[in-house]
C-alpha cells in the first residue's frame, strides 16, 4: 500500500528536488567565481537545507545524536556506513559548521546540476574506482587540505551503499591514507540508520515516513592510536550503532 501511495508523492518530491538543484546551480557558480570559498560554501549549505526540506514532503525526519561531542577547530575524519544519497544531504546540512568534504566516485563529477559543481569546486575529491593508483594522490590531497584548513573529510569505508542497511566489510586503504596525512585529525565514527529505506523500492517511488538517525560516537585522536587499533575501534563503533 505504501508503494502505491508513494507514486504521486514521489512525483511532487522529485519535481521539487530537481528544481532546487537547477536553481542553486547558477547561485553556486556566482558565489564561487565572484565571492569565493565562503560564499560558495554558504550556498551549498542552503542547497542542502532545501533538499532536506524536500524530503520532509515524504514524511522523512532526522535525528542527530551527540553532535556536541565533536571536537571543534581541528581536522576531522567522519567515518560512516553508507545507505543512500540521503546520508550526504543530511550530513552537509547538519554538520555544516565542519565543512564536510567527500571522497566520491568520478561519475558524480559531471551531469548532475549543483551536485557535480560542488564536488568539483567545493574541496571534495573524485576517484576512479577502476584505477586505485589515481585515488592515492586524490585522497592524499584531501587529507592535506583538511589538515591545513581544519576542515573535515567524510569517508564511507564500505565503498558502496548497503541496500538493506546491513553493514559491509570496511576497507582500510582510504582511512589509512587520510590518517597518515592528517596527523592532528580526530576520527569521528557515525552510525547511520534507515536511510536505505528511502530507496527500498529503487529510484522510484521513494519510501515514505522514514526516521533517519545519525549517531556520533566518541572521537578518536589519530595521534593517540596505532592505525590497526584505530581501525578496529572505528569499525566496531559504527557497526554496533547500526540497527537492522
Amino acid at each position: 500500500m505504501q508503494k502505491i501511495i508513494s507514486y504521486p508523492i514521489s512525483v511532487v518530491y522529485y519535481f521539487c528536488f530537481s528544481l532546487t538543484l537547477l536553481v542553486f546551480h547558477p547561485i553556486q557558480w556566482v558565489c564561487f567565481n565572484v565571492f569565493g570559498y565562503q560564499a560558495h560554501k554558504k550556498s551549498v549549505d542552503y542547497l542542502n537545507f532545501f533538499l532536506v526540506k524536500c524530503t520532509n514532503l515524504l514524511g522523512t525526519t532526522y535525528t542527530f545524536t551527540n553532535r556536541d561531542i565533536i571536537p571543534k577547530d581541528v581536522p576531522l575524519i567522519f567515518v560512516c556506513n553508507h545507505q543512500s544519497m540521503y546520508d550526504i544531504i543530511a550530513m552537509i546540512w547538519y554538520f555544516r559548521r565542519f565543512h564536510c568534504k567527500f571522497v566520491s566516485k568520478k561519475e558524480l563529477g559531471k551531469g548532475i546540476p549543483s551536485v557535480s559543481y560542488n564536488l568539483r569546486h567545493g574541496g571534495s575529491v573524485l576517484i576512479d574506482r577502476k584505477d586505485p593508483k589515481q585515488a592515492i594522490p586524490a585522497i592524499r590531497s584531501l587529507s592535506e587540505y583538511i589538515e591545513k584548513h581544519k576542515r573535515s573529510a567524510v569517508i564511507f569505508p564500505e565503498g558502496t551503499r548497503s541496500k538493506t542497511g546491513k553493514p559491509k566489510e570496511f576497507s582500510q586503504t582510504g582511512l589509512k591514507m587520510l590518517c597518515k596525512n592528517a596527523p592532528s585529525a580526530y576520527v569521528v565514527p557515525v552510525s547511520i540508520n534507515n536511510s536505505w529505506k528511502m530507496v527500498k523500492f529503487g529510484f522510484f517511488p521513494v519510501g515514505l515516513g522514514n526516521h533517519l538517525t545519525f549517531v556520533v560516537h566518541e572521537p578518536l585522536a589519530v595521534s593517540e592510536y596505532d592505525f590497526a587499533d584505530l581501525m578496529v575501534k572505528t569499525e566496531a563503533a559504527v557497526v554496533n550503532g547500526i540497527k537492522i
